[in-house]
């Protein structure tokens, strides 16, 4: 019988969106996709030195002995799939979600097990098509060592893990994010992005991934009162009024913001 031991890993997890939907609409088509963007996500992951530990349905977990190593390999990932994707029609296009976790977890043999495996499943799940998602424990490791940013999304609730976990998003190709530059201020100097051109982000992109990250009512009662303000544009300015109805709702929103402050 193999002895079970607990090592402190970093542990990848990806699958695609939609992958049901692909599956219906060319089974054999999607297949052949599936099978040649996995032969290059295992070319990266052994190139940054991790090993696959399983590749059920369209899912793949790996495990990585350095944070650094698999959230770079991740980034390339998106990178590569990215390219790859272009030069397909937007309905055949298979995206990626990505999750990584630092954490102890239970091996046996060459399986992994646990919460630290568990996490990183639960944050591929909340990642964005093409997305990456990080831990706090992973985030810690690697703010101040990539020429990439994060965006901090606080604590959440996931489903089978008892304590809330703090998220960042990974900005691909982006500046660091205020949380990494003050952090990176008490030790090593932030790192120059190596591509410039993608970092030249317009406010309504940055605007538009800050309301992604919003929970549901929050961004529902955002668009509410961005709403309400085009109508009073649109209908004259002589008489502003949007801001009556508005006041309430941003009120919750503020109230929302002041005890997610405190909780993180």
């Amino acid at each position: 019988m193999t002895k079970v031991k607990r090592r402190l890993i970093t542990v990848l997890s990806a699958d695609v969106e939609g992958y049901a939907r692909l599956m219906e609409s060319d089974e054999a088509g999607t297949l052949s996709t599936l099978r040649r963007y996995r032969s290059a996500m295992a070319n990266l992951i052994e190139r940054h030195d991790g090993r696959i530990i399983n590749t059920w349905g369209d899912a793949i977990i790996a495990e990585f002995a350095s944070v650094v190593e698999a959230v770079q390999c991740a980034v390339e990932i998106q990178q590569e799939l990215s390219g790859h994707n272009s030069a397909l029609p937007d309905e055949k296009q298979m995206r990626f979600r990505i999750g990584i976790n630092l954490g102890d977890v239970m091996v046996e043999g060459d399986d992994v097990y646990g919460d630290g495996v568990n996490i990183a499943g639960r944050l591929q799940q909340l990642a964005e098509p093409g997305g990456i998602l990080i831990s706090g424990p992973a985030y810690d490791q690697v703010h101040n060592k990539l020429s990439i940013g994060f965006d901090r999304l606080g604590h959440q609730h996931v489903k089978n893990i008892a304590n809330p976990i703090e998220i960042y998003r990974v900005v691909q190709g982006g500046s660091m994010t205020r949380e990494s530059k003050s952090r990176s201020d008490k030790g090593a100097a932030p790192a120059t992005s190596q591509h410039p051109a993608r970092d030249q982000k317009t406010v309504l992109a940055r605007i538009w991934e800050w309301y992604l990250s919003l929970p549901r009512p929050i961004a529902v009662i955002c668009a509410v009162v961005g709403f309400l303000f085009l109508i009073n544009v649109f209908s004259g300015l002589d008489d502003i009024w949007f801001h009556w109805p508005a006041a309430p709702l941003l009120l919750i929103v503020v109230l929302w913001a002041i005890v997610r402050r405190k909780r993180l």
